[in-house]
């Protein structure tokens, strides 16, 4: 089913009303008292969550504060998405590659990019490996130049040096700095910078009124959640913002509040055709690898809830619980953040997650929601030391 377009103003939670015709699936007085919960705990110092029910953005709230000693996180507080970055520069590729101004097949030498790789690489990787991580060279390749405060393009000219690990397009390795060459496709293509193009395409027309790209972007924001990051024992540490992955912009660039997240999930569930049609969502979202270890870590953690787990273009793709339904999603970590997005395009409903801190607990909401969603046994997947009979609805 497809909805509307609609702006929510200053966003709430929207509970199910007797005579709805629709069942309400998600327990959304459950999902808050366990986020209070949650938040409640010192290693979580700001925490916003968004939930979109069949179309719908049903619930959107902030727990905590956006630093020790300051004001609330409210649904308009602005956060870094880290990785999940990757999946909006995908999205311009595939937008960009719908209007036929470039083809994902298209080798990345092609756009003039600093990016070379082992034995001329370069020439046959394509903007699907790219985005794809099917580059052949190892994970995070140089990541650590790029945080010693190496220029990025240097950097993916040196990547020429390193001896490959695979044929190009036959293995998953992550990348940052190589897959930033994207933002130079974009800019070779479009003729302008990389974030004017994204805000004309993707921001702009979605309705996103705090996401920008790029540190200024962040610390202008009317309220934004400052990092933090716990080593140890002791209270999380206040961290400085730096620059190391916004010079990575299409890796790592973005900003942006919880609100704006659901209303890009809401468009990448196929609810805003006019902005992403159902060919730049099939392009983007149809698995194109395998991916060994995001799968085995899943495996350990969630036992078994995903399986499955391929990448698609800046997007993962799992099957879920025993019925194998869909769900694409992405997480992301930069050094004071963490975001995290999933949902079942199949149903319009998911997730989305935003915190200031290095816990990893938020990642438990995500499936303590779609549980609820697929109306499967509770399990604490947020690590509250909740029993089975006490959230069971």
């Amino acid at each position: 089913m497809r909805f509307p377009r609609f702006v929510i103003p200053c966003l709430m939670v929207l509970l199910a009303v007797p005579g709805n015709a629709v069942a309400q699936i998600i327990d959304y007085g459950r999902l808050d008292a366990r986020l209070t919960q949650l938040a409640a705990d010192e290693e979580i110092v700001g925490l916003s969550v968004a939930v979109i029910d069949r179309g719908e953005l049903s619930f959107a709230k902030g727990y905590g504060v956006t630093e020790i000693g300051g004001e609330p996180v409210t649904a308009e507080t602005v956060f870094r998405w880290a990785s999940l970055s990757k999946g909006v520069a995908a999205t311009e590729i595939a937008i960009l590659a719908t209007q036929a101004r470039l083809n994902i097949s298209d080798p990345v030498s092609k756009f003039h990019t600093s990016l070379r790789l082992p034995e001329g690489g370069e020439t046959r990787a394509t903007l699907e490996d790219v985005l794809s991580h099917r580059l052949g060279i190892l994970p995070n390749a140089y990541d650590t130049r790029l945080e010693d405060g190496w220029d990025p393009a240097k950097i993916r000219n040196s990547l020429k040096s390193l001896k490959p690990i695979c044929p190009i397009g036959d293995c998953h390795t992550y990348q940052n700095v190589a897959y930033d060459s994207i933002a130079e496709v974009i800019e070779n293509v479009t003729q302008s910078r990389y974030a004017d193009a994204v805000d004309a395409a993707i921001f702009k027309p979605i309705g996103m009124v705090t996401a920008s790209i790029g540190r200024s972007g962040l610390e202008n924001s009317a309220s934004w959640a400052r990092p933090y990051s716990k080593r140890g024992s002791g209270p999380p540490r206040k961290k400085i913002v730096n620059d190391d992955y916004y010079r990575v912009p299409a890796a790592g660039g973005v900003n942006g509040s919880i609100r704006d997240l659901a209303l890009y999930a809401r468009a990448h569930m196929g609810l805003l055709p006019d902005v992403l049609s159902d060919t730049t969502l099939e392009l983007l979202q149809t698995p194109r690898i395998y991916t060994r270890r995001e799968q085995a870590s899943m495996s350990s953690r969630y036992r078994g809830t995903v399986r499955d787990a391929r990448y698609a273009l800046g997007w993962r793709v799992y099957k879920y619980g025993e019925a194998g339904n869909r769900v694409v999603g992405h997480r992301g970590a930069v050094e004071g953040y963490r975001s995290y997005i999933l949902f079942d395009p199949d149903r319009d409903t998911g997730v989305v997650i935003l915190w200031n801190s290095s816990s990893r607990r938020p990642n438990g909401i995500g499936f303590e929601v779609m549980d609820m969603a697929y109306n499967l046994p509770f399990h604490d997947w947020m690590d509250l030391g909740t029993s089975a009979s006490a959230g069971t609805h």
